[in-house]
C-alpha cells in the first residue's frame, strides 16, 4: 500500500477532523489492544484518548493491556476478529510478533491500525505514533550537539522490556549517531514493576556511577524514575545528563527540576484518538492510506506546557 505521512498534526486539529470523519460510524464496536502495563502512567493517557473517542463518537471501545505478553496480545486480536469487530487498534509488543494476526484481520476485512510502536513487517492499514528510530537518533544527537557526550564516552540505557519493539528501534537510531563516534552503551533490564525499576536502576548506578557519562531512558517508567533514583544514590540534579521519554508527570517534573535535560512527548491521548478515527474511517469505506507521525522533544523552557496537559489543566 502506498501511504502518505502527515507530520506534526496538532491535537486540536486532529480531534476536530476526526470527530467529523467518524460521525457516521456511531454505534460500532472497536478493539484497542496495548502491549503496555496498566500500571505504566503513560498508558493511562493512551487509554484516556480511547475513552474520550468513545464518548465523543458514541462507539464502543473494548480495551485491554497485556504487559508485554505476546501470546496474550495475539489472542486478544484474534478474539476481536472472531467477534466481527468493526476495527482494531493495536501497539506492537515485539518486532514481527503480529504479522500473522494482522494478516488474519485483513483477510476478514477488518481495519487494523498500528499505534505507539511501529512494525512495518506487519500489514497494518496505517500507523499513528512516533518514528522510534528517529526519536532514538534525536536523543543521541541532542547529547552530542549539546556537548554532553563526546567520543569514547559511555551511556547507560535502562529499559523496561529488553527486546521489545520500542527499545529495539530506539537503540537502532541511537547507534546510528553513537557508533561513528565510538560512544559505547549498555541496555539494562528494569522490568515493568515501579518498585523493582527503582531498585535495579539504583543498584546499577551505584555500581557504575564513575563510568556513566549520560543516561538515555528508553521507556517512560525508567525516565520518570530518574529523580527518585538520583536522590536515592546521591546524584545531584544535572550532574549526569539525561534524555528520554516525557509522557508522565514524573518526567515533566524531572525536566522542570533539572534532573532531565530533554524529554520526548508522544501525544498519547491524540495517538489513541486518531488511531480509532482512522479505523472508523476505513470501516466506513474510506481507506486509511497514510500514517500520522507524532511527538516533540521538550526542555525546561517548554516543559510546563506538557506538564499542564498531563495535569488536565
Amino acid at each position: 500500500m502506498i501511504r502518505r505521512t502527515f507530520l506534526g498534526l496538532t491535537t486540536a486539529l486532529v480531534a476536530v477532523v476526526a470527530t467529523g470523519s467518524v460521525a457516521l460510524a456511531e454505534g460500532k464496536t472497536f478493539y484497542w489492544v496495548s502491549h503496555g502495563s496498566p500500571a505504566d502512567p503513560v498508558w493511562t493517557y493512551f487509554l484516556d484518548g480511547a475513552n474520550r473517542w468513545a464518548a465523543d463518537t458514541g462507539n464502543r471501545v473494548n480495551t485491554s493491556f497485556h504487559s508485554g505478553d505476546v501470546p496474550s496480545h495475539q489472542e486478544a486480536i484474534r478474539a476481536a476478529i472472531a467477534t466481527g469487530a468493526d476495527g482494531i487498534v493495536s501497539s506492537s509488543p515485539d518486532p514481527g510478533s503480529l504479522v500473522e494476526v494482522v494478516s488474519e484481520a485483513v483477510a476478514a476485512g477488518i481495519p487494523i491500525i498500528n499505534m505507539n510502536t511501529p512494525d512495518p513487517t506487519a500489514d497494518f492499514d496505517a500507523y499513528v505514533g512516533s518514528d522510534l528510530e528517529v526519536v532514538g537518533a534525536g536523543w543521541a544527537q541532542y547529547l552530542v550537539d549539546k556537548n554532553l557526550v563526546k567520543e569514547g564516552d559511555f551511556v547507560w540505557m535502562p529499559v523496561e522490556v529488553p527486546g521489545a519493539t520500542y527499545g529495539v528501534q530506539e537503540e537502532a537510531g541511537i547507534s546510528s549517531v553513537f557508533t561513528p563516534l565510538n560512544i559505547t552503551w549498555e541496555v539494562t533490564d528494569t522490568t515493568l514493576d515501579q518498585a523493582e525499576i527503582i531498585t535495579r536502576m539504583s543498584d546499577y548506578l551505584t555500581a557504575n556511577r564513575s563510568r556513566i557519562n549520560a543516561v538515555i531512558g528508553l521507556g517512560d517508567l525508567v525516565t520518570g524514575s530518574i529523580p527518585r533514583v538520583f536522590d536515592q544514590v546521591g546524584v545531584a540534579a544535572g550532574e549526569i545528563p539525561v534524555v528520554g521519554w516525557g509522557n508522565s508527570l514524573d518526567t515533566s517534573q524531572g525536566v522542570l527540576n533539572g534532573y532531565i535535560n530533554a524529554a520526548q512527548w508522544q501525544d498519547p491521548q491524540a495517538t489513541s484518538y486518531v488511531s480509532l478515527s482512522l479505523a472508523a474511517m476505513q470501516a466506513g469505506g474510506t481507506p486509511a492510506a497514510f500514517d500520522v507521525i507524532t511527538g516533540a522533544l521538550y526542555e525546561k523552557a517548554t516543559a510546563q506546557i506538557y506538564d499542564d496537559i498531563m495535569s488536565g489543566k
